[in-house]
């Protein structure tokens, strides 16, 4: 399910099928979850929650209104009794956090909310599982890991594009040896979010050019970043899957970057046609360059290529390759090539055949589960997995590390790219456990 037609079932709560799932869950033991933010996001996330026997709500805590009511309405269709809501200002999620009955934490607000109601989730003994990106700052990205170290509470990055079927077969091919030697990978975030950026304060559609205090959802604060920032902003959905190809902090790690950015061109040249050059916003500066392009090496010799686009006219994709010393997948195209393997010698083969015989064991035993699920069944599987781990008392799949190294990409880029484009080095934020750690995404039959 791409963007657009994930807002248009967010908004359209009615049409949202609600079947209530057998059970075919380790359901024997239940966990009490709560929810920062019930706006779009946070209530897909609530909705799978609420399929779940194993999962208790007790509260949820939003400053918006409407966002509570639009998640009593959930709660209502499911036979549930409304939760208390916590919703006096902006800081009454540090009240909700303490409470005794939470055993987890769903956050999915804002970014530059993220940290704060991380540490405090994780400062009162909760799990927290935080929506993407996790950070805005490198320095928030420390705060994360040194809470961790600090509380011994767990923290997720909820990558739900780790868990893209065909994603997670490419991943059971890498560990297989399919495609050799690792050598490259190529992603990005590709996605053209004009009309969530900039909206006309009644809905996720139109022609609006209205952010800030008059535009709807996303466009409230996320317009603001591509205004002050220059970089990219947005890396997680294409770096965490290639992260997990390359090992990525479980014997490898990031080593430093390189961005570039063009001009900024995009947003002005939507306002001016929807709104007309007259419009006040069509005197906005956006520091954010329409196309933002960064380049990772790591340390066992491997390059990772990062797209940024999110204010251009375009087709969705997020453009994964995975490149080995035996071969090649391309996601746009869908094709493969794996040399000795494939029929004819370097021509590309459709990927549907291998993608059927490597599927990953987790889509095969949860399919079913998922068919109910956003985005394509991604958003089952790693709120499975956060709700497993915490059932568990065990540290998450994709875990505190990997949300610092992913989101810390972003302000490293904005540093690169304001030094022209000369390289910045990533710190090391497991401290060197990286040269010992071992992988465990997607290697568990829970997650």
């Amino acid at each position: 399910m791409n963007r657009r037609n994930f807002l248009s079932t967010s908004l359209a709560t009615s049409s949202i099928p609600f079947i209530v799932k057998k059970k075919n869950l380790s359901e024997d033991k239940k966990i009490r979850l709560g929810f920062i933010g019930v706006g779009l996001r946070g209530r897909t996330h609530l909705q799978q929650a609420l399929y779940r026997s194993d999962v208790e709500i007790p509260a949820i805590c939003d400053i918006d209104p409407n966002s509570i009511a639009e998640a009593n309405k959930i709660f209502q269709k499911f036979g549930k009794k409304e939760p208390i809501a916590y919703m006096k200002g902006e800081r009454d999620f540090e009240n909700y956090v303490k409470r005794e009955d939470l055993d987890g934490i769903i956050i999915s607000t804002p970014w530059e909310w993220h940290v704060p109601m991380a540490v405090a989730a994780m400062k009162a003994g909760k799990y927290a599982g935080v929506e993407v990106s996790a950070t805005v700052t490198l320095q928030e990205s420390w705060d994360l890991v040194d809470t961790y170290e600090k509380t011994g509470s767990h923290c997720m990055i909820l990558e739900n594009v780790c868990y893209r079927r065909d994603i997670m077969s490419v991943l059971n091919m890498v560990r297989k040896n399919m495609f050799g030697e690792m050598l490259y990978g190529h992603c990005g975030y590709q996605h053209d979010l004009r009309f969530v950026k900039l909206n006309d304060g009644k809905s996720a559609y139109g022609k609006g050019v209205e952010f800030g205090e008059k535009g709807f959802s996303e466009a409230r604060w996320r317009t603001q970043h591509s205004v002050d920032r220059n970089g990219d902003l947005y890396p997680t959905h294409g770096l965490g899957p290639v992260a997990h190809w390359m090992d990525i902090n479980r014997g490898n790690k990031f080593d430093f970057l390189t961005s570039i950015a063009t001009k900024s061109r995009g947003m002005h040249n939507y306002i001016v046609e929807n709104g007309g050059k007259d419009h006040p916003n069509a005197k906005v500066n956006f520091k954010c360059g329409d196309i933002v392009t960064t380049t990772i090496q790591c340390a066992n010799g491997e390059n990772i290529v990062i797209i940024h686009d999110t204010n251009s006219p375009r087709p969705y994709s997020l453009g994964f390759r995975a490149q080995g010393t035996k071969g090649i997948w391309m996601n746009d195209g869908n094709q493969i090539y794996l040399e000795g393997v494939s029929k004819k010698h370097d021509a590309w083969e459709p990927f549907a055949d291998y993608q059927k015989q490597y599927d990953h064991p987790l889509w095969k035993r949860f399919e079913q589960d998922a068919v109910n699920a956003g985005h394509g069944g991604m958003d089952f599987f790693v709120l499975r997995a956060f709700i497993e781990s915490v059932k568990n008392k065990v540290a998450p799949p994709i875990d505190v590390y990997d949300a610092a190294a992913w989101s810390a990409i972003s302000p490293l880029s904005e540093l690169s790219i304001a030094r022209g484009s000369s390289p910045v080095e990533i710190p090391d934020f497991t401290r060197g456990k990286w040269k010992t750690n071992k992988p465990i995404f997607g290697l568990n039959d829970n997650y």
